[in-house]
C-alpha cells in the first residue's frame, strides 16, 4: 500500500479526521459491551465430561471452584497431528492470563475434539502451560457450534455463530463462558465464533467475564 506524503499540518488534519472515528468506533463499543452485559444466561441441563491429563472431569468439574469458565474452542480434529495454526497463533498469549483469572472468580481451558494423548503432545511441543481438555467423549463441540458431521461439511452448510452460513471443514474455532452458581447449577453464558465478538483476543477475555 502507497501512502501520500503530505507536510506536518495535513498529517495533524488527517489525524484528528480518524481521531473522530477513532471516538465513535470507542462509544459504539461500550454500547454493544453494555447490551452484552444485559445478555440473559441459559441453563445447560446436559451432561458434558471431557477427557484431561487426570482422567475424566464433568464441565463442572472444570471450574476449579470457581464461579466462572472461559472456553476456547480450539481447532485440532481427531485425524490431525497438530493443532490449527492460527489458533495456535492466539493460544500464544493464554498462558498470560493466568495470574489474572483468579480475581476475576474464573479458570480457563481449551477444548478440542482431539485425542487427549495428541493435545498433550502438541501442548507441550509448544511449551504451553494452559489447561486443555478433549471433547472426544461427549457432544460439547457439537451442541455449541464449533464441530460439524461430516453431511454438514459434504452439503458445505450449517450454522455456525448462530446463522446460516458456508462449512467447508468439520472443526472451526469459538470462544464460550459458563457460569456457576453457589447450588452447582451451570448456564451458558456466551459465545462468540469469526462473525462477531471478541474471539478469540486473549486481550479482550477479561471484559467478557464481566457478567
Amino acid at each position: 500500500m502507497e501512502h501520500d506524503i503530505v507536510p506536518r499540518e495535513d498529517w495533524l488534519a488527517a489525524r484528528l479526521n480518524l481521531l473522530a472515528a477513532e471516538k465513535k468506533l470507542v462509544a459504539a463499543r461500550a454500547a454493544v459491551l453494555a447490551e452484552r452485559r444485559r445478555l440473559p444466561w441459559t441453563r445447560i441441563d446436559k451432561s458434558y465430561v471431557f477427557d484431561t491429563p487426570t482422567g475424566r472431569q464433568s464441565l463442572g468439574e472444570l471450574f476449579e471452584g470457581r464461579a466462572k469458565l472461559l472456553v476456547y474452542h480450539f481447532m485440532f480434529a481427531p485425524e490431525w497431528q497438530d493443532g490449527c495454526p492460527g489458533c495456535s497463533q492466539g493460544a500464544d498469549h493464554f498462558d498470560g492470563m493466568e495470574r489474572h483469572l483468579p480475581r476475576l472468580d474464573a479458570t480457563f481451558t481449551a477444548i478440542s475434539r482431539a485425542p487427549i494423548e495428541r493435545i498433550e503432545d502438541y501442548r507441550k511441543r509448544r511449551g504451553w502451560r494452559f489447561k486443555w481438555v478433549s471433547a472426544a467423549p461427549s457432544d460439547f463441540n457439537y451442541d455449541f457450534q464449533v464441530s460439524f458431521p461430516t453431511e454438514t461439511v459434504e452439503k458445505g452448510e450449517g450454522v455456525y455463530g448462530f446463522e446460516q452460513t458456508t462449512i467447508d471443514r468439520a472443526d472451526l474455532p469459538g470462544t464460550s463462558v459458563f457460569a456457576r452458581n453457589e447450588a452447582g447449577e451451570l448456564f451458558h453464558v456466551y459465545s462468540a465464533y469469526t462473525n462477531g465478538g471478541d474471539m478469540p483476543l486473549a486481550a479482550h477475555y477479561a471484559e467478557l467475564l464481566r457478567l
